[in-house]
């Protein structure tokens, strides 16, 4: 049961009362995992050091000198954020064995407040996706694949073809973040958002995904794919979880340039009971192609709901979104060929055995370590980069860019508290169907509604809503003022408890091979 509580109300207090220890909650994570193992949602599971930390957390609570509502909680994080002394491989063959000598700050600031690391999660590789379907340890599946609530939905297969090709994908990248957090594996876990990678597979896992204000939290640590959008993003089961952790998380770094000066101080979030004094923008862009007839009147039913509860509920134009993708996919390209310029075989990483000379060195390695995905962006990325294209393409994009940041700029200071938008076009589709389709494609479709939150730096959560005709979860977005994250939360708070989204009913699954994952390694911290 303590498994399915919220942090502050209910684990932290049973922490405190002895009801639960920590040793007891990490080893029933564990134990999780490993009856969990066919979702494929970790890449690396810490055993050792978890129950060595959960031992440390112990002896603390026996003092009475807890560290905080963090302190003996199991947590993972997303396989691109460095751990000294744990595997970080971004789920490539490129950074195969590569052991960081130093935490991510995001990571150390946990550790410091007693939170125990079960483990690394699973991704897209370097976080290039919206599928977690294209890293090189396999997909994620959902659990919601294996939930009553889909299984009495979905049309009857043989076994065989039911257990094997029915499953649906979490979204990505961020999907073994998603999947270890629906499936209770852990309480909380990290991702990373860069245009999404943390509120879409939020939204197809039924839980909670916020993705802060760009500066709110380090990126020091965090192996970059777009440095000018990347955010650490926390993913829960509740709003107020997301809270507790952005309090443990936020504030400026040394080592990240790009974080915010001024202290930041943690906040408990109120139970909003009056919300005649908010006003609800409802953008008419993201109506986009494509978008489920279902999501539509969930996204209708959810304004009429604030409206009805005396909110003022007003739409709002974005003129600019319609070119957002497209520039998006420009300025990601861009900067990523910039940043995987680092992995060259010489410093770290995968190193290959051509010793012709040293270019051929080069371009082997990274022909070896790279997935087409990754070497299609680098190869889009340095097209958009060209001294006869940077002016035509990267510069314009920038402009774009800044013309769609001013769009959410105009109707913040119009009075529009927050904006409410769908997450995805739709529930989670089929890991076959959803195959049929290139990354690059499937990538535009899937950030069409999350990657201008990105662009323009603003804060931004999806809150589960829902379920599907199909028994899937569908969450709902709300976008807030820069640096507004109490808002946002507190909005979306009391969105969460109107709404009262079930909680996943996991059936006993059976007939898995467990070997086809054995690359889920124990580690330790050194």
């Amino acid at each position: 049961a303590a498994l399915k509580d919220g942090l502050r109300s209910q684990v932290s207090a049973a922490l405190k009362e002895g009801r639960v220890t920590p040793t007891e909650l990490c080893q029933r994570c564990l134990a999780l995992i490993k009856s969990t193992r066919f979702l494929n949602a970790y890449i690396t599971v810490a055993e050792e050091t978890a129950l060595k930390q959960a031992e440390e957390s112990e002896e603390r609570y026996k003092r009475g000198q807890p560290l905080g509502i963090l302190d003996g909680i199991p947590i993972a994080v997303k396989d691109n954020f460095n751990t000294a002394g744990i595997e970080t491989t971004c789920a490539s063959n490129m950074l195969k064995g590569y052991i960081s000598p130093y935490n991510a700050t995001v990571v150390q600031k946990l550790l410091d407040h007693g939170a125990v690391l079960l483990g690394k999660t699973n991704l897209d590789e370097f976080a290039m996706g919206s599928g977690s379907t294209d890293g090189v340890f396999g997909p994620v599946r959902n659990p919601w694949s294996y939930s009553k609530q889909y299984k009495e939905k979905s049309v009857p297969k043989s076994l065989s073809e039911d257990e094997e090709s029915d499953w649906v994908i979490t979204g990505g990248s961020s999907g073994g973040s998603a999947a270890a957090v629906s499936s209770f594996t852990c309480f909380a876990a990290l991702g990373s958002d860069t245009g999404g990678s943390t509120r879409n597979p939020a939204a197809h896992c039924g839980v909670v995904g916020l993705k802060p204000t760009y500066g709110l939290i380090s990126r020091h640590g965090l192996i970059p794919l777009v440095n000018s959008m990347d955010v650490p993003g926390i993913l829960t089961r509740c709003v107020d979880d997301a809270a507790v952790l952005l309090g443990s998380l936020a504030g400026h770094d040394p080592k990240d340039s790009t974080t915010i000066q001024d202290d930041f101080t943690p906040f408990e979030l109120p139970n909003l009971t009056d919300v005649s004094k908010l006003s609800i923008g409802i953008p008419k862009e993201y109506d986009a192609p494509g978008l489920s007839s279902e999501i539509l009147a969930l996204w209708s039913k959810a304004a009429d709901l604030f409206k009805n509860a005396g909110a003022k509920v007003v739409e709002v134009s974005l003129p600019h979104t319609r070119y957002s993708i497209v520039c998006y996919h420009v300025l990601c390209t861009a900067e990523v060929a910039s940043n995987m310029a680092r992995f060259d075989g010489l410093e770290y990483g995968h190193r290959s055995d051509v010793k012709d000379s040293t270019e051929s060195m080069y371009a082997a390695t990274r022909r070896e370590g790279f997935n087409d995905v990754v070497r299609g962006r680098i190869l889009s990325g340095n097209y958009f980069l060209l001294k006869q294209n940077y002016e035509k393409y990267f510069v314009k994009a920038q402009k774009v860019r800044r013309l769609i940041a001013n769009d959410f700029v105009k109707v913040f200071r119009s009075g529009v508290d927050v904006l409410l938008t769908p997450t995805t076009l739709s529930d989670a589709a089929p890991y076959t169907e959803f195959i049929q389709e290139d990354n690059r494609t499937r990538s535009a479709q899937d950030d069409i509604l999350t990657q201008a939150a990105n662009m323009a730096g603003l804060p931004a959560i999806n809150v589960p809503t829902a379920l599907s005709e199909r028994g899937l979860p569908v969450g709902l977005q709300f976008i807030g003022r820069s640096f507004q994250e109490k808002q946002l939360l507190t909005v979306a708070k009391w969105f969460e408890k109107q709404v009262q989204f079930p909680v996943i009913q996991l059936e006993e699954v059976k007939r898995h091979d467990s070997g086809v994952f054995q690359h889920q390694k124990s580690a330790s911290f050194s």
